[in-house]
């Protein structure tokens, strides 16, 4: 009994030495493609939803008596994609008649169109983009720019300076009250008088009010344009 417990334990012992172990690898969770890490470099070919959309979203909808968290006018948020998803209907719908979203930024008459009278609609370039990320479907993404942040070159009133605030700024600072920078001479007299710099640039609560803040980059850029003179280029 005793010879055939040990020569069992001998055969198990070496088909145990005899078998390939290979160390246990932690599984580590796949990618969501729907939100990719903050590091992914932005892609001339897609639309981001917190690079590019929400800034416009933030900017042109969620004013004091509008689409955020506090008034939730029409029972509508716009401050972040899962409030965009949640209280818009069929939001990831590339079908505008159906995606209310699409519908109402396209919409020309005054009474329907979003964002409503005073307040300036879309531009074209701005419904495009929009239009276009729904398209490449309706996505939380979002990018970073790695490439070599670009003082050293000419920064352009036109080329640089107003699509970054038609982004950012002036859905708010349009044509309604208090500071406006709906033309170029709006621009240059907060710019010359240092408040347009002072408001980006600030640690605490910088504008824009609610989105996200200027990258290091874009106000780096705008310094440099305000440095050479806010010059109408």
């Amino acid at each position: 009994m005793m010879k055939t417990l040990v020569m069992f334990f001998l055969v198990v012992l070496g088909i145990f030495f005899a078998c390939k172990h290979h160390p246990l690898i932690p599984v580590e969770d796949e990618p969501n493609p729907n939100n990719p890490p903050s590091g992914t470099s932005c892609g001339p070919d897609s639309v981001y939803f917190e690079n590019q959309v929400l800034p416009i979203l933030i900017s042109n909808c969620t004013q004091s008596g509008c689409h955020n968290t506090t008034n939730r006018a029409d029972g509508i948020v716009l401050t972040s994609y899962d409030q965009l998803m949640s209280t818009v209907k069929n939001a990831s719908s590339p079908d505008a008649g159906k995606n209310k979203l699409l519908r109402v930024i396209n919409e020309t008459r005054p009474d329907k169109r979003m964002p409503p009278p005073p307040s300036s609609p879309l531009t074209p370039d701005q419904i495009a983009l929009i239009t276009t990320w729904v398209q490449q479907g309706a996505r939380n993404n979002r990018c970073t720019d790695n490439s070599p942040c670009d003082t050293l070159s000419s920064v352009t009133y036109s080329g640089f300076v107003k699509p970054l605030l038609t982004t950012y700024c002036t859905g708010c600072h349009g044509t309604q009250g208090g500071v406006s920078l709906q033309t170029y001479n709006d621009v240059r007299n907060q710019a010359l008088s240092g408040q347009l710099y002072t408001s980006v640039s600030r640690a605490v609560n910088p504008m824009p009010k609610g989105g996200q803040r200027l990258s290091d980059c874009d106000i780096r850029k705008l310094k440099r344009w305000i440095d050479a003179g806010a010059l109408n280029n």
